[in-house]
């Protein structure tokens, strides 16, 4: 396992694990990925829409090399007060950044000397940007702006509201955890729960369309596929970091001379949790290992991340290949991917460690919960689609 670059250079050069390479963790590298990764899908079926007439541009007015505003002088120097303020601070303890990157920059620490420096650099640059336009024609013209060229507000809402939902959602499910150590909870690098993060994005994204005016069915179809490849990315980071994602204890090893054996059963040496307490075994020192992260579990599992990798990667393909077919009937294509992400998902939590909670006699877990739910929407909404379309057709 790679909890961190380090490891991995590691595992691929011999370097030393724990140098300053490990301030880039594995699973926040993975999350990055499958957000650029997830954008880039998206931008090309909302361009591809576009092109086709799908989408209708809106009119945004447009200056250039208009002089900055009071406003702009004061935001510049706030985010160059708080950039100066934790980087002047982390190069003077860097060790500690290294052990607990989320925990220093969220924290009430920093440099002063650095925050003003930083202020004083940023608000300079502002007004040097200012006077340069002041020598330039203004300019103030209208432009034609479709949902592509809007993919980075999309984006940023997405992931923001995205993280935050995931961390909601895992928290309510953690909930002792959380009031044993609330600030360490929120801050950790864990604990995301996926749906919980489609959920809180796909609303905050709903809110934003509504506001731009965007036809919202059709990029809930150019999202589909955008969405289950970017799952099957970030899956890769659970599996490289051992963020604790895995399965359930793994039966005998089948044999076949196909299968390599951490495919089947794997104990995840060098997991990011580093702690004794892990389900479904508990985790034992490493021989031989002195750096910061050398526990594997007792007991092979299955490595059910890459399973869900290798599904996600399929139900993409899928969903990529249906994408023209099915836009005569807009929406269609999302609902079929709520109905393939939920059966994915429901059962592969049969393998998957998880909290179970019973109710009427049948015990269940969060995400095969709302599994079901993304499933039965999933039918619904492709019957009442379907209907609309022969009904409109006849």
């Amino acid at each position: 396992m790679y909890p961190d670059l380090s490891y991995f250079f590691h595992a691929i050069f011999g370097t030393q694990p724990d140098n300053w390479t490990s301030i880039f963790k594995t699973f926040g590298l993975f999350l990055v990925l499958a957000i650029l990764g997830s954008a880039y899908l998206l931008y090309i079926e909302l361009k591809r829409k576009a092109n086709e007439g799908l989408f209708l541009p809106e009119k945004v007015k447009v200056e250039e090399n208009k002089p900055a505003t009071i406003g702009e002088f004061i935001s510049n120097g706030i985010f160059g007060f708080i950039l100066g303020f934790k980087l002047l601070y982390i190069a003077q303890n860097f060790s500690e950044f290294q052990g607990d990157a989320a925990g220093v920059v969220l924290s009430l620490e920093g440099n002063w000397i650095g925050g003003i420096l930083g202020a004083i650099v940023f608000t300079g640059f502002r007004y040097w940007e200012s006077q340069r336009a002041k020598k330039k024609e203004h300019k103030v013209y209208l432009k034609d702006i479709y949902p592509h060229h809007r993919i980075g507000d999309i984006t940023i809402i997405a992931a923001v509201a995205g993280v935050i939902g995931a961390k909601i959602f895992d928290v309510l499910e953690h909930l002792p955890e959380f009031f044993e150590d609330p600030l360490g909870t929120l801050l950790s690098g864990g604990g995301l729960a996926i749906y919980g993060g489609l959920i809180i994005g796909f609303i905050a994204v709903a809110v934003y369309l509504r506001q731009k005016k965007i036809p919202i069915k059709h990029v809930m179809d150019a999202v589909a596929p955008a969405l289950i490849i970017g799952y099957g990315i970030g899956r890769l980071g659970c599996q490289f970091s051992g963020d604790g994602d895995w399965g359930i204890v793994a039966s005998a090893q089948p044999g076949w001379w196909f299968l390599p054996d951490w495919l089947w059963a794997y104990e995840y040496p060098h997991h990011v949790l580093n702690t004794v307490r892990t389900d479904p075994a508990p985790s034992i020192p490493i021989e031989g290992c002195d750096w910061d992260y050398c526990m594997k579990l007792s007991k092979p599992v299955y490595p059910t991340p890459l399973y869900e990798t290798f599904m996600a990667f399929g139900i993409g393909g899928i969903l990529w290949a249906l994408r023209k077919p099915l836009q005569i009937i807009p929406g269609m294509l999302f609902f079929i991917y709520m109905i393939l992400n939920g059966i994915e998902r429901f059962f592969i939590e049969k393998i998957r460690v998880n909290i179970k909670y019973s109710n009427f006699g049948i015990e269940y877990t969060q995400a095969e919960l709302i599994a079901v739910v993304l499933v039965l929407i999933g039918i619904a909404g492709c019957l009442v689609l379907w209907r609309q379309y022969k009904k409109s057709n006849q």
